[in-house]
């Protein structure tokens, strides 16, 4: 059975998930990720998801506050035994729905493109692509989305 829990960076699985999504990150993005990697800090996350299958974490997935009206979206990551099964949506559709009751109207995102699942993903869901915003503008491997919530 899959379910979730709300909760913040304090928890213990989101710490974990996190982990095995920064070692990923690091294969993927090669010398850029050391640049990356000061943007993905998960100290005082209060938004954050942790997807569960019976009583194993799967996936998981945050927000923080970006400006007045949007939120980020940070931290997604599937476990590979659990990829191709929709969670990533699910998770992606949590966080929106947690935005919009805390009266977030957009939602941006920033992805690589070494991340072609995280593209895919996102445009699938309906984010647009838009010029990268600070501090990715001059990062050739970002790729930054938004969508309406």
């Amino acid at each position: 059975m899959l379910y979730y829990k709300r909760c913040s960076s304090d928890n213990q699985n989101f710490q974990e998930l996190v982990k095995l999504l920064d070692a990923d990150l690091a294969l993927r993005d090669g010398d850029d990720n050391a640049f990356y990697a000061q943007f993905n800090g998960i100290v005082e996350l209060k938004n954050c998801v942790v997807f569960y299958s019976d009583e194993t974490p799967v996936a998981c997935g945050a927000f923080k506050r970006f400006n007045e009206d949007s939120v980020e979206i940070k931290r997604m990551y599937v476990q590979p035994d659990y990829r191709g099964k929709g969670i990533a949506s699910k998770v992606l559709l949590v966080l929106e729905k947690w935005a919009k009751e805390l009266n977030y109207t957009y939602s941006v995102l920033e992805t690589g493109l070494r991340q072609p699942e995280a593209i895919a993903l996102y445009k699938k869901n309906n984010y647009i692509v838009t010029d990268n915003y600070p501090p990715y503008e001059n990062m050739e491997n970002s790729v930054c989305f938004k969508k309406v919530l």
